[in-house]
């Protein structure tokens, strides 16, 4: 089975009604997932915004969350992650919290599946064919289906 790591903008769609949640659910299903620590902290996060916009209720962001915290995903600590986001971060000038999943995704020599289409973009054209060829949209990561 493919072992993919996965971002907030992937676990938050399972929740959380949005474009492509079907996918995000079929990755959920299909393929073993990790991802750093951050994931938890990240979706608290989104989820909190949504309850401020009126987008989801206090009692729906709760729910939400305790299906994020119960979902399967191996969830990593991301300490030993900080060199290499960094890095990272600087090089393509990008949110070091992004960074953090591509770290892990470097690290553990597996794809990296995320719904940021700016990030994925900015990530496709970079020289480094560790990170150019190492991010999938859930459309490509779908196809990989063994």
């Amino acid at each position: 089975m493919n072992r993919f790591v996965i971002d907030a903008s992937i676990a938050i769609k399972w929740v959380v009604h949005e474009d492509d949640s079907l996918n995000a659910l079929a990755i959920l299903q299909k393929f073993s997932l990790s991802s750093p620590d951050l994931l938890i902290a990240e979706c608290a996060n989104i989820l909190w915004k949504k309850v401020k916009r009126a987008e989801l209720t206090t009692d729906e962001a709760i729910m939400a969350a305790h299906l994020i915290q119960r979902a399967d995903v191996e969830l990593l600590p991301m300490r030993h992650l900080m060199d290499g986001a960094t890095r990272l971060a600087i090089a393509l000038d990008h949110a070091a919290y992004d960074c953090i999943y591509l770290a892990l995704a470097i690290e553990r020599a597996c794809p990296f599946v995320t719904a940021d289409e700016r990030f994925r973009r900015k990530l496709g054209q970079v020289a480094d064919a560790r990170v150019s060829g190492n991010v999938l949209s859930m459309e490509e990561a779908l196809a990989m289906r063994t």
